[in-house]
């Protein structure tokens, strides 16, 4: 039997581990600090992990480690040289998170252009009660149909958006932040024309040397002062400094944001200091985790791991 360790299983929440008893003996951590890695994984014939740092330093002793399984799709937690130079498997998932990714994308638009949250609060604290009034059109809101949407990172995600944006209603247009990517279905514009034209910018993109802090200051000046911006791409790619001041001086009308430059975000982040709180919707990086994406990301490392003692190369990232 092997020895399974489990580095951060915080990451997965309430999902079932029974299955890897199939496998071998799991010792299961819900979180690990850096100082504690060596200890924890000097036996261990597996290593799950999400965010907890893998390098040559902190995984050297561990003379048993066979396979490491990421429990995301990202793997620049884990020294790959290493695990090549050692012969140790790794292998990652994508792809499980796609339709929670696109729900959420959805949920965030629809919660700033219909003020969700400013309606929700304003029955419950009383005010509809004292109002004399059937309705409340404080806060106006918006249709998405007839409006230009447009999507930064035309990958699976990006792909699924811009065809539900058309079902509401909406011009699709997208950048293409690699220059890779193309369609038959959807206009490729340039990053100008995109910030110009879109009444709605959702990103969609991974972390590169292309989108690091691409929506800065300049580039927020040059949407529309009606437009919404939603990242669900990585927190990086917006200058949070920057959204913070473009809001504050009405140059957007507002953004939704799921991910951060630091996660999770310091209680001193601007952003949670702007004035007009009605025009920024905040997550906590979560449009990954419905129940149904954690448990097909669980599925797959089973998969991958079980892929790995039987001799095929499974979503191996170590090749």
């Amino acid at each position: 039997m092997k020895k399974i360790v489990i580095l951060d299983g915080k990451t997965l929440g309430d999902i079932s581990i029974e299955k890897l008893n199939e496998i071998g003996e799991v010792q299961y951590y819900e979180a690990t600090d850096e100082s504690q890695v060596v200890e924890r994984i000097k036996d261990a014939n597996i290593i799950l992990t999400n965010k907890v740092v893998l390098n040559r330093n902190n995984i050297k002793d561990a003379k048993n480690l066979e396979f490491i399984a990421e429990t995301a799709t990202g793997f620049n937690n884990i020294d790959i040289d290493y695990a090549k130079e050692h012969k140790i498997g790794v292998a990652n998932v994508a792809g499980y998170s796609t339709n929670a990714v696109v729900q959420h994308t959805f949920a965030s638009a629809l919660g700033l252009l219909d003020q969700v949250v400013y309606y929700d609060r304003y029955v419950k604290e009383g005010e509809y009660s004292k109002s004399g009034s059937f309705t409340c059109l404080n806060k106006p809101y918006y249709e998405i149909e007839n409006k230009v949407w447009g999507i930064i990172g035309l990958g699976a995600i990006g792909n699924r958006v811009g065809k539900i944006a058309e079902a509401f209603g909406a011009e699709v247009i997208y950048y293409s932040t690699s220059g890779k990517n193309s369609s038959t279905q959807f206009k490729k514009v340039s990053f100008e024309e995109l910030l110009e034209k879109s009444d709605i910018i959702s990103i969609h993109a991974p972390l590169n040397e292309n989108t690091k802090g691409l929506i800065n200051y300049e580039a927020l000046i040059k949407m529309k002062s009606s437009a919404i911006l939603v990242n669900m791409g990585r927190g990086p790619i917006v200058v949070e400094k920057d959204l913070a001041r473009a809001i504050e001086e009405e140059q957007i009308r507002g953004a939704a944001l799921d991910v951060y430059e630091t996660e999770p975000v310091g209680e001193d982040n601007i952003l949670l200091s702007i004035k007009n709180k009605d025009k920024l919707l905040l997550s906590p990086h979560i449009a990954w985790a419905s129940i149904e994406a954690r448990e097909r990301l669980f599925n797959e490392v089973v998969e991958n791991i079980k892929a790995f003692y039987n001799g095929k190369d499974r979503n191996r990232v170590d090749k």
